[in-house]
């Protein structure tokens, strides 16, 4: 999570470019982000790219998600909506979009990519319920797949089929976001999982905001988790159709989620009564397993 001084920093006029894709970096780094270790995976320039993405996000996310924030969430969101035209008409000003205007240079990023994670962020203002699963992967679009398909512009791809497993991979790992922060999100008001798949499995919106874990509980989350795995399974289709040197970073991003997923079974689908979580190492050891094998591939063997 970045800290008001943090962003204070990133929202200051005339950046140099170098210190501005630096304080993006350090938005990153400071957010412990499951995703920090896989961009380390991709060369300088795409990362680069990728940590003015990530700093975007963090900022429209904090700006829905601090509780202790003084200003009007919409008024700020609508705020950054116009900083995002200016990044693109070429009047931006601050770190953030000093970096995001140069990416778009370098990548040809779309701008409405970041537009649908605005507008993502401006549904959980006025939305804590979701009726149905199309409803909540229609959410799940704009803010988890918009962002894979930002990734795909930076990492490089031929293949139009790209598109669509960037989307369904963006909709598995907000899935297990969902999955993985049920507890919090009740707890904050916000309750993701489809309302007609709870009552389905003879649970109740009062029992999860309890914090009841009963077996209609544990089926109602072991079907997600499945519908999530279903979601990978077509979103890891993706990796063989970017660039060699930047399908590692993508590939960790996934396997941590994977990795979520499985700890969730080993708590036979408690996400309750303790919070699933990754240990740094483990998502180090990811990452670096998979960037040494990308860069096995290259060698004449």
């Amino acid at each position: 999570m970045t800290s008001t001084a943090e962003e204070t920093r990133a929202e200051q006029p005339d950046w140099d470019l170098d210190a501005a894709y630096d304080a993006c970096a350090q938005i990153t780094r400071d957010a412990s982000t499951n995703f920090y270790y896989a961009f380390l995976t991709l060369p300088e320039d795409k990362r680069r790219a990728i940590y003015a993405t990530y700093a975007f996000c963090r900022l429209c996310d904090d700006i829905v998600d601090e509780p202790d924030r003084s200003g009007d969430p919409a008024t700020e969101l609508a705020e950054v909506r116009k900083n995002l035209g200016d990044a693109y008409g070429g009047t931006e000003s601050g770190a953030i979009w000093t970096a995001l205007a140069d990416s778009q240079k370098r990548f040809g990023i779309g701008e409405s990519h970041y537009a649908a994670v605005i507008e993502g962020c401006q549904m959980d203002l006025t939305r804590s319920r979701y009726e149905t699963f199309d409803d909540l992967a229609d959410y799940c679009k704009k803010v988890a797949s918009a962002v894979g398909l930002v990734c795909i512009e930076v990492c490089g791809y031929d293949d139009q089929n790209a598109v669509q497993h960037a989307i369904d991979l963006g909709i598995a790992m907000q899935l297990t976001n969902v999955i993985r922060d049920v507890a919090e999100d009740a707890a904050n008001g916000r309750i993701y999982l489809p309302l007609e798949e709870i009552r389905h499995y003879g649970y109740s919106e009062q029992e999860l905001i309890a914090g009841t874990v009963n077996e209609s509980f544990r089926e109602l989350i072991k079907f997600q988790v499945g519908r999530a795995r279903e979601y990978f399974e077509r979103g890891n289709r993706l990796f063989p159709l970017l660039d060699r040197r930047s399908r590692a970073c993508p590939q960790a991003m996934a396997e941590v989620y994977m990795n979520i997923l499985d700890k969730v079974e080993d708590a036979n689908f408690d996400v309750i009564s303790s919070r699933v979580r990754l240990s740094k190492r483990t998502k180090f050891t990811l990452a670096a397993r998979l960037w040494v094998k990308s860069r096995l591939s290259f060698l004449p063997f």
